[in-house]
């Protein structure tokens, strides 16, 4: 970190031009108050004008009449071109949404770390250090000897704990340690909830340069595709594609879930906790995981929509320019049938002819025709045919199975279709999963992750059988 990048940093970086910024203390207040302080991602435009209005006028009693002059849309849009502020239009609506950028989540980040806290916490961090050390060591070794040894001492520590647990000796964290620990907690959950604007933000460079490419149309169809999926596999393949997509399995599976809600519920309930408690950060913390998340894959789909309306557009105007090509021949055609061209070279085509010998074509095969024959027809028996297959028929009860959803539902915010069959499992075969993914596809709070596979095991009555299917994560929400 020397002088120059130091300098360049100060004259170039967004984020400590917020902070230098005339009227800084303005937009970082009022944006930590409309986004930050009710753990809100995104804004409707009028809902944000209404709210700047009334905060602008107050600051006007404050500071004077003539503070501040412009008006909140004014200030709105100039911070959106500043980069503090992405405007977008969702779908199917009509007025725009305001959303934080990478650089004033980092900005008010940065300010809420220099808030004096009631103590800093350096036993828990540093315990977490070394736990991290020793999984590096520990991960890293392909010495069986050496993680035998590794798995001998947790195992003797648990024995330790067990035997000093049942002779009536139990440890507890102490008051401060338990705070400690919770503002650690608190510290890494909002970090890595900004995080996911960095994230989300990378996908969408991406999904703008793809466009700009598009407009300016500079190179062929084959180029242009080998261009975009390169930079999307180097996205997806770099360190953090691959965590991301390994956090996104970890949230999506209903065990860690149904984990968090219980290990946040024990936290938040606590009485230490609760004298120190800042927000409802850790108690929305997984559902905002999965809306921040939900949001990057949106992102990538939204970049492989584009593509798909690049090659439609493309494929369109090559067969556009190819029919007026057409249409120009035949009608030049038709202007000089009756005075050809006096000059024998009127046409030159490129290349040397290839020449195609007589012989060299296929001989001609003569087709068969069918040949009918006349087979006289026995009579048959009923006893050859299983007729209580037709008695069998069986009724899949779409009610019953909304049911099952909704009931589950009332115990967790959302819960996949793979959690719902662990619960319920089928009877019906694969015509009840068939009824659930209908279910799915017509119920208007559901989402299909593509990206991830759920396998489900079904076990048919008749022949005593189970058999597994793979099909798209299915996710129900309340």
């Amino acid at each position: 970190m020397d002088y120059l990048y130091v300098k360049s940093l100060k004259e170039n970086h967004p984020t400590i031009r917020l902070l230098n910024a005339g009227n800084s203390p303005l937009i970082i207040s009022f944006l930590f108050q409309s986004f930050k302080k009710v753990n809100r991602t995104s804004v409707p435009n009028d809902e944000l004008v209404s709210g700047l209005t009334d905060y602008l006028y107050s600051l006007r009693s404050m500071c004077g009449d003539n503070a501040y002059p412009e008006t909140a849309q004014n200030y709105l849009d100039k911070w959106t071109n500043d980069q503090y502020l992405r405007k977008y239009y969702p779908q199917n609506t009509d007025e725009a949404h305001f959303e934080l950028t990478p650089v004033t989540e980092k900005a008010l980040e940065w300010l809420k770390d220099l808030e004096a806290r009631q103590f800093v916490g350096t036993e828990s961090r540093l315990i977490r250090v070394i736990e991290i050390l020793k999984e590096i060591v520990y991960r890293t070794t392909d010495d069986p000897t050496k993680r035998l040894e590794e798995l001998e001492r947790q195992r003797n520590a648990i024995d330790a704990e067990i035997q000093k647990i049942a002779s009536g000796s139990i440890d507890t964290l102490s008051q401060t340690q338990i705070k400690e620990r919770y503002f650690e907690a608190y510290d890494v959950a909002h970090k890595l909830l900004s995080d996911f604007k960095q994230i989300e933000y990378n996908f969408r460079q991406l999904d703008q340069e793809i466009r700009e490419k598009q407009i300016q149309d500079s190179h062929n169809k084959g180029e242009f595709l080998e261009d975009i999926f390169s930079s999307q596999d180097l996205l997806l393949s770099s360190d953090q594609g691959r965590s991301f997509r390994a956090f996104w399995q970890l949230l999506m599976s209903q065990r860690e879930q149904d984990e968090l809600d219980a290990l946040i519920d024990a936290i938040v309930n606590l009485p230490e906790i609760q004298s120190v408690k800042e927000d409802d950060t850790l108690e929305e913390l997984k559902s905002r995981l999965i809306e921040a998340g939900d949001r990057v894959n949106k992102t990538n789909h939204i970049l492989v929509e584009q593509l798909r309306k690049y090659l439609e557009e493309k494929i369109y105007l090559e067969d556009k320019i190819i029919i007026e090509l057409i249409k120009e021949i035949k009608q030049s055609a038709v202007q000089i049938k009756d005075t050809p061209p006096s000059n024998k070279d009127f046409l030159m085509v490129e290349g040397k002819p290839q020449i195609e010998m007589i012989m060299e074509r296929p001989l001609w095969d003569v087709s068969k025709s069918p040949e009918l024959k006349k087979i006289d027809l026995e009579e048959g028996s009923s006893d050859l045919v299983d007729v209580k297959q037709l008695y069998e028929q069986f009724n899949v009860d779409k009610e019953e199975l909304k049911l099952r959803i909704d009931d589950m539902l009332n115990k967790t915010s959302q819960i996949t279709l793979k959690s719902i069959v662990e619960r319920f499992p089928v009877d019906r075969g694969l015509a009840e999963i068939l009824a659930y993914m209908d279910i799915a596809l017509k119920r208007e709070r559901t989402l299909i992750n593509e990206d991830i596979c759920d396998s489900i095991i079904l076990w048919n009555k008749n022949s005593n059988r189970y058999f597994k299917i793979e099909l798209p994560q299915i996710i129900f929400c309340r």
